[in-house]
C-alpha cells in the first residue's frame, strides 16, 4: 500500500496526496516553490512563461524541482539584483537554481553526479512581454555556467504545460495544455497559474 512517508526538513508545506490511478505520491509545487526527495514520489507543476528545472543525482536518486517566475529582480535602478526579501528569494531563478542544487547536496546528492530537464517558458499572452524567452536564457546560462548537463528541455512556444517528475529515475512527462483564445490564461498566469491544470482540452504526454 502506498503512504506518504515523512519528506526532508523545510518542505513540510508542500501539498502531497497519493494518486490512486498512478499508485504514488505526488507533490504539487506553486510558483516560487521547490521540492527535493530520494522517496518513490513524483513532483508535478503546471507552467505558463514560467520555468522548472528538473535537477537529480543519476547514481543515488535523489533530486527536485523548482518553479520560478523571473529570472531576477530589479532594484529601483532598473539593475538585476540578488539582494531579496527571503519571501519571494525563489520567484526568481538564480535563487530557485541555488536553493534547489544546495538542498539536493544537502541531503546526500553530489554535484559531480547531477543532471537536469528544463521545462516551460511559454509565450501564452501574446501582447504580454516575452518573459518566457527571458526565462530560457536564464536557465540556459545557468547551467552552462555551473557546468551541469541538461540532457532533455521543452520550452518556449505558445501552450502552457503540466510537467510531472520522478526523481529516483529522471523521467520527465510533460502534457502541453491548448492555448485558449480569451482572457482565462491570462488571469491564470497572474494568479501563478495555479488552476489552469483542470484545463481539459490537452494535447497527448510527451516523454522526456
Amino acid at each position: 500500500m502506498v503512504e506518504i512517508k515523512p519528506n526532508f526538513a523545510g518542505f513540510e508545506h508542500i501539498k502531497r496526496f497519493i494518486d490512486k490511478k498512478r499508485q504514488v505520491v505526488v507533490a504539487k509545487i506553486l510558483p516560487g516553490e521547490f521540492y527535493v526527495t530520494k522517496e518513490n514520489e513524483i513532483i508535478s507543476t503546471v507552467l505558463g512563461s514560467c520555468i522548472s528545472a528538473c535537477i537529480w543525482d543519476e547514481v543515488l536518486g535523489i533530486g527536485g524541482m523548482n518553479h520560478f517566475m523571473l529570472p531576477a529582480k530589479k532594484d529601483m535602478h532598473g539593475a538585476e539584483g540578488w539582494h531579496l526579501d527571503s519571501s519571494y528569494t525563489c520567484r526568481y531563478g538564480h535563487w530557485a537554481m541555488e536553493y534547489l542544487i544546495n538542498e539536493i547536496i544537502k541531503n546526500g546528492g553530489r554535484r559531480e553526479n547531477m543532471i537536469a530537464k528544463v521545462f516551460g517558458g511559454g509565450k501564452i499572452v501574446p501582447n504580454m512581454s516575452d518573459v518566457g524567452m527571458s526565462n530560457i536564457n536564464f536557465v540556459r546560462h545557468f547551467f552552462k555556467t555551473e557546468e551541469i548537463p541538461v540532457i532533455a528541455h521543452d520550452v518556449g512556444g505558445p501552450w502552457p504545460r503540466k510537467v510531472i517528475f520522478h526523481p529516483n529515475s529522471g523521467v520527465a512527462k510533460v502534457k502541453k495544455l491548448r492555448s485558449m483564445h480569451n482572457d482565462t490564461i491570462q488571469r491564470r498566469e497572474k494568479a501563478y497559474m495555479t488552476d489552469i491544470e483542470h484545463q481539459k482540452d490537452e494535447s497527448d504526454i510527451e516523454l522526456f
